[in-house]
């Protein structure tokens, strides 16, 4: 068409999402009330008008907020806290120690882990059974679960807490409820959840069902790390690898996992570091596991690889000793993890790997060999020896508490949903 043309122009319509509906009063004091719980939530404790001045709205606001929530059983008030201004020292509000709370359940190989934990984010329960769970149909190991898990419930109830939902923390790859595939177990699209839900109501027949979500078992250790790392620990940008019998790993971006298109980011465990080398459980040859992974260590060092978490600590012991055979697995092991961790290191530049499962005490004698391969291989020159970039995970830093506190801050971000 002419540039100066006067005629009508045809364009095809645009195809926009639909608005969201208008804000209404009570959506909006839905929204405040999660503000005003997630402001205490992040501070242990803090004052109205703290709260006022961390979420913006008014002291007269949170006062009937504030009241609302402690109504519910989310909050509680007591002591004093003192501005130094003039006029009466006001009360703090911090979460309540009762009421709603997050269970979380980490189905590994050779165990089982339960944790409850209340709105302060403080560990209430916690339940660990050693099991070895290859070679189980998937069904009597998830029966399993729900058994220490039912424990831990009826533990959590005799403390006044009502848990609202429990997360799975499940090894290999989990998407919408399932365990797609998990090599070390045996399991292929196995409706984790489902299972695990039907086993927990046969149970817990009297009782109010709790909602039952799940995700990688590295995931979840990845966020507890972040959120209870501690403040001198915390960084946003991190590689988070759990050492058990099988290797997992997690990618932390911004404060956020990095899921990918399908969910299964972070499985570094599979990355072939040997094209030629054993065939591994997952059908590839060479990967990481099977030179890093708890057998393959055990192995190495002479102790049976069978003997889980008993052969762990003799291998702590023999390194101590300076024993030849262990402190040569570290080394091989450490040199192995230093070649896969260079590859995601140029790939995601984090700012730190933390180690986290069975590398966490191992540390002192993996780090050398794992320092040695990303100051020859990270291209960027920050991963020097005795940098501190690689670190052992906080004793916080486990799968099932971070289960447990993703249900929490379910809670917080709604507490609404459950009041």
């Amino acid at each position: 068409m002419d540039d100066h043309s006067t005629g009508p122009r045809h364009t095809a319509p645009r195809r926009t999402a639909p608005l969201a509906p208008k804000a209404d009063k009570d959506t909006v004091r839905r929204h405040n009330l999660s503000l005003v719980l997630r402001a205490v939530y992040d501070e242990s404790a803090l004052s109205r008008a703290g709260a006022a001045a961390r979420t913006g709205l008014t002291r007269a606001a949170v006062s009937s907020l504030a009241d609302q929530l402690i109504r519910s059983g989310f909050l509680t008030e007591s002591g004093k806290s003192f501005s130094g201004q003039a006029g009466r020292p006001g009360t703090m509000l911090t979460p309540a120690r009762s009421g709603p709370a997050g269970a979380g359940v980490e189905v590994n190989v050779d165990y089982v882990a339960v944790c409850v934990v209340d709105l302060a984010g403080t560990d209430r329960v916690r339940l660990t059974e050693h099991l070895d769970n290859r070679g189980e149909p998937p069904g009597a190991v998830l029966t399993r679960a729900a058994r220490i898990a039912a424990r831990a419930l009826d533990s959590a109830a005799e403390q006044g807490l009502h848990p609202v939902g429990v997360e799975l923390a499940l090894p290999g790859l989990v998407s919408g409820g399932a365990v797609r595939q998990a090599p070390n177990l045996g399991w292929k699209e196995v409706e984790a959840e489902v299972l695990f839900r039907e086993a927990l109501a046969e149970l817990r027949p009297n009782s109010p069902a709790p909602d039952v979500t799940s995700d990688n078992e590295a995931n979840l250790a990845a966020l507890a790390e972040l959120w209870f790392g501690g403040p001198q620990r915390r960084v946003g940008h991190f590689l988070y690898l759990s050492g058990e019998i099988g290797v997992g790993g997690a990618v932390v971006v911004g404060g956020e996992l990095l899921r990918g298109a399908h969910g299964f980011a972070g499985e570094i465990g599979h990355t072939p570091v040997d094209p030629d080398g054993p065939e591994c459980r997952c059908g590839s040859r060479g990967c990481l596991e099977q030179y890093a992974g708890q057998l393959a260590l055990l192995r190495a060092a002479g102790i049976d690889e069978n003997a889980g978490a008993a052969g762990v600590l003799e291998l702590e012991h023999r390194a101590r000793a300076d024993d030849e055979s262990a402190l040569r697995a570290l080394a091989g092991a450490g040199r192995t993890l230093g070649v896969a961790l260079s590859g995601a290191v140029n790939l995601l530049d984090p700012d730190a790997v933390v180690l986290g499962g069975i590398y966490r005490t191992l540390l002192p004698w993996l780090a050398p060999a794992v320092d040695g391969e990303l100051s020859r291989r990270a291209v960027s020159g920050l991963w020097l020896a005795g940098s501190g970039r690689v670190r052992a995970s906080s004793l916080a830093g486990d799968a099932a508490r971070g289960a447990a506190a993703r249900v929490v801050r379910g809670i917080v971000a709604d507490p609404v949903a459950y009041g």
